[in-house]
């Protein structure tokens, strides 16, 4: 199969090597060069981990009609931030149907992307998916290798039209078709978005630490504390009340561990801690992360909006994005997916869920 990745991050390496390895034909493309400077050299990227070896890339490019030309499947790996961006640039270049997968989606970004192909006179309509959580725990180790710690099981992946989420996943290639399931609705893989629970908290109470150049801690191990995955907990309370409102059920945090990397536990803290995976995963070294630029205002903001919109207090996902705009000096409301946007792409479904 042709399959253009796109974003040549932490998962962007991960997914364009896992296939590759698999004999697919692997387009992958990056938006600036300095990222894939040296993988230009040999296309070959070096895996190791849960899966090793060196993989083929048929083509490396900064240039997105070269990476889209006839492929069949496009993944997205990009942050959430750049989905908008992405989808105005494909929306020139797609001319037969394909099916495009955020993966992540983080909160309704499959909504959003279809919506902006649409704005931008995408006049083919593909098909948009997005995954609750990519399926890799991985990490680049270096300009032209990544190590993938582990695969999830059963990460969830819903269209913008639900009735096409098993076709598209038994449309996968068989390598990456074990790792997903359909989820009823968008709502399942949006607010379902574990990284905003995972992600914004606990970078913003680990500041400290995370902006001390004398020392560096493991993130999930060291950084979410017993106290701090309990601030989660009550967090992840009001995450599942909005989707509850809005008339389906998500699973817990801690039930999502659980079943994505066969942890054991009582606890959020407990059950962070049996994730061998995350042994080796880094804090990273500055708060202008995508822990914080990404979740915040592609997670808690539409959250938090929507959750007032159904009139829910919203206390605590509030207090992490005051905290947010004030260490970082940013206004993540304004600029995330906030109720305005929301209400643009998606009028119809507010009036069916009632809001």
């Amino acid at each position: 199969m042709k399959i253009a990745v796109l974003g040549a991050g932490n998962s962007g390496f991960a997914m364009a090597a896992h296939l590759a390895m698999n004999g697919h034909q692997v387009r992958l493309w990056n938006r600036s060069y300095s990222t894939i400077a040296e993988l230009l050299e040999t296309n070959t990227i070096y895996c190791q981990g849960a899966i090793e070896g060196e993989a083929k890339i048929d083509l490396v490019t900064t240039h997105m009609d070269e990476a889209v030309e006839d492929v069949e499947l496009i993944l997205v790996t990009t942050p959430a931030s750049a989905h908008a961006d992405i989808a105005a640039q494909l929306a020139k270049y797609i001319e037969r149907p394909v099916t495009i997968i955020l993966n992540p989606g983080r909160t309704f970004g499959a909504i959003e992307f279809d919506s902006v192909l649409k704005q931008c006179g995408c006049t083919v309509r593909p098909i948009v998916a997005e995954t609750q959580s990519i399926i890799y725990t991985c990490r680049k180790v270096s300009p032209v290798s990544v190590a993938i710690l582990m695969l999830k099981k059963d990460v969830l992946l819903s269209t913008t039209i639900a009735s096409n989420n098993k076709s598209v996943i038994a449309n996968l290639p068989i390598c990456l078709r074990q790792y997903f399931i359909p989820a009823q609705s968008t709502i399942q893989t949006s607010i379902g978005n574990v990284g905003m629970i995972l992600h914004c908290a606990p970078a913003l109470l680990n500041a400290g630490w995370i902006e001390n150049e004398r020392s560096s801690f493991k993130y999930y191990h060291d950084g979410i504390t017993p106290s701090i995955a309990s601030f989660l907990e009550r967090l992840d309370n009001e995450r599942i009340e909005v989707s509850r409102r809005l008339g389906w059920e998500v699973e817990s945090v801690t039930e999502w561990i659980k079943r994505s990397y066969g942890a054991k536990g009582d606890t959020l803290y407990s059950c962070i801690q049996d994730v061998e995976a995350y042994n080796i995963i880094e804090a990273p070294s500055t708060l202008r992360h995508r822990y914080i630029y990404e979740d915040v205002p592609y997670g808690l903001v539409p959250l938090e909006g929507i959750g007032n919109r159904l009139g829910l207090p919203m206390e605590v996902t509030g207090l992490v994005i005051d905290l947010a705009n004030v260490l970082l000096d940013m206004d993540f409301r304004q600029i995330g997916r906030n109720m305005e946007q929301l209400d643009i792409i998606m009028p119809t479904r507010w009036a069916v869920e009632g809001m």
